[in-house]
């Protein structure tokens, strides 16, 4: 189904998704983290070189502007996405270097409908970004509150369903 006529109701628990391809770039690396995170491994080459990682690598923050694209462009529905309240868990567990591509896979761990509020639901997800070898680069739990497509999951029966007249 096409991401611009998704609702809550499309986001099952224990579906999986995977979505994108970005390819990553030094000087992309380079030019988002002189402006956001200027750190040696960031920004220096020759520095990043003799450093921890022995090489130049994008900020997590980088990353997550990336994952973030992926995301929206994908799995967020288009006239659905109502805000998110947060994320959980955020982590990097590998470097993302230049040349890399990656992509995500979203997996739907809660879709819950909201009481209060019976038009939207909470949908949290485990987001991981895969280099291109399939290493997570990423990972992290966001929540997202999503318009319902229909706002009362259960009508109360048609007067004549009550009777035992219904169709």
């Amino acid at each position: 189904m096409p991401v611009e006529d998704r609702y809550f109701e499309d986001y099952p628990p224990g579906a999986v998704y995977e979505y994108g391809e970005t390819q990553v770039s030094a000087e992309e690396i380079v030019e988002f983290a002189r402006r956001y995170d200027p750190q040696d491994m960031h920004v220096d080459p020759e520095k990043a070189a003799a450093g921890r990682f022995g090489g130049l690598i994008a900020s997590g923050w980088h990353t997550a502007g990336m994952m973030m694209r992926l995301f929206a462009d994908n799995f967020l529905p288009k006239n659905a996405s109502l805000a998110s309240p947060g994320i959980d868990e955020l982590r990097w567990p590998r470097p993302v270097r230049p040349g890399d591509r990656l992509h995500i896979r979203v997996t739907v761990l809660e879709a819950t409908r909201s009481r209060s509020k019976p038009d939207r639901g909470m949908v949290r997800t485990l987001v991981e970004v895969l280099n291109q070898e399939g290493e997570v680069v990423m990972s992290l739990k966001p929540m997202n509150i999503l318009r319902c497509r229909s706002p009362n999951p259960n009508p109360p029966p048609l007067a004549e369903e009550r009777m035992g007249g219904g169709r």
